[in-house]
């Protein structure tokens, strides 16, 4: 039930304060200077109420509790826990689009924990090394987890009537990497790699299978099929389960490799690290790429890489999207980036064909 009581300040203004009232409902108020608009934002509340939707519930709850309801089906935990951190125990009415948007410029002056120049070999030179930024584009991934934690809320939960996250400016992107490993820059590259057994077969496994890193260091046993020849991956980034091909060196490595029987893991963390989701291979692949004289590579370049020669090889873009499992073609042509000799070939075809 709503009342509607009308109030005169010292000045001699006028206006009407409207109280809702609902059993299982804490009592609505809002003040407006027309009765007319009181009425109106009256009787939507009430049947906003008796609907079961959200008015109200924005300020019984707080981000915490969205989060523990939409953490079981998030698919990006880290950045989740990020924004948990940040608003973890304010009410959702405070979370604010300009709130939101402060936290975003936070995020593009944070340093990451890649370093921006490569080791040089001098342990004091090394430990001075300067951290990256975040990206425009990972920026936007963090926007992202946020945005669907809210429209959960919002369409789910009903403890929020709108997304202040919609309103926010998402950053500009570049237009991606084109970097992928040479002929000349692989064999020193896997010869680099070659004496620390872990890092070789992880790399292996990225070149042949075109998996990004986390997809190939979380592996487990359970997702190998030897027989098959077959890699079962199940925590991709976009949720769906799909099958890579297990061939050549790395089929070899991981059928002479020791299992151990209390870990599934194929890449378990080292005895000081139990706690982390894999082994940390950051130090020998930097050393790595510096052995083998190799500059302006990231690991995800071996999925650039992977993409490229099958490209390459004739191998047909709906194939290549889903050995890479990309959902779009536009991300598919992304990746599989053609050599210039390649190019040449292709264009000597063409050329033969008209007889010219």
């Amino acid at each position: 039930m709503a009342t509607i009581e009308k109030r005169k300040s010292a000045a001699g203004e006028v206006s009407y304060r409207v109280k809702v009232r609902l059993t299982g409902y804490p009592p609505e108020t809002n003040t407006f200077e027309r009765l007319t608009d009181a009425k109106d934002w009256a009787a939507r509340t009430e049947s906003n109420m008796k609907a079961g939707k959200h008015f109200g519930m924005s300020k019984r709850f707080n981000f915490g509790e969205l989060v523990d309801k939409y953490k079981p089906l998030s698919k990006d935990s880290r950045r989740l826990e990020y924004w948990g951190e940040q608003f973890g125990s304010n009410r959702l009415d405070t979370v604010t689009t300009s709130r939101i948007d402060a936290v975003k410029q936070k995020l593009l002056t944070e340093d990451t924990v890649r370093f921006a120049t490569p080791l040089t070999g001098d342990p004091v030179a090394d430990a001075k090394r300067p951290r990256t930024k975040r990206t425009g584009a990972s920026v936007n991934r963090y926007l992202a987890e946020l945005s669907v934690c809210l429209n959960h809320g919002v369409r789910q939960l009903g403890w929020l009537e709108k997304n202040p996250c919609d309103n926010v400016k998402r950053e500009q992107e570049s237009k991606g990497r084109t970097r992928y490993l040479t002929d000349e820059e692989r064999p020193h590259l896997l010869d680099a790699c070659r004496p620390h057994n872990d890092l070789y077969l992880a790399v292996l496994l990225a070149l042949t299978t075109g998996a990004r890193q986390a997809e190939v260091m979380t592996l487990r046993w359970r997702q190998i099929d030897l027989k098959r020849q077959v890699i079962t991956l199940d925590k991709t980034k976009n949720g769906e389960t799909r099958s890579v091909p297990l061939v050549g060196e790395a089929m070899k490595l991981l059928s002479e490799r020791v299992r151990n029987l209390k870990d599934d893991r194929i890449f378990p963390p080292t005895g000081r690290a139990k706690k982390a989701a894999c082994l940390d291979l950051r130090q020998p692949w930097e050393k790595a790429l510096k052995e083998a004289g190799i500059t302006d590579f990231h690991w995800h370049d071996l999925r650039h890489t992977a993409a490229s020669y099958l490209a390459m090889s004739g191998v047909s873009l709906v194939e290549i999207s889903k050995v890479l499992g990309h959902r779009t073609m536009q991300m598919v042509s992304r990746y599989s980036h053609l050599s210039d000799g390649h190019i040449v070939q292709t264009g000597e075809k063409l050329a033969a064909r008209l007889g010219i």
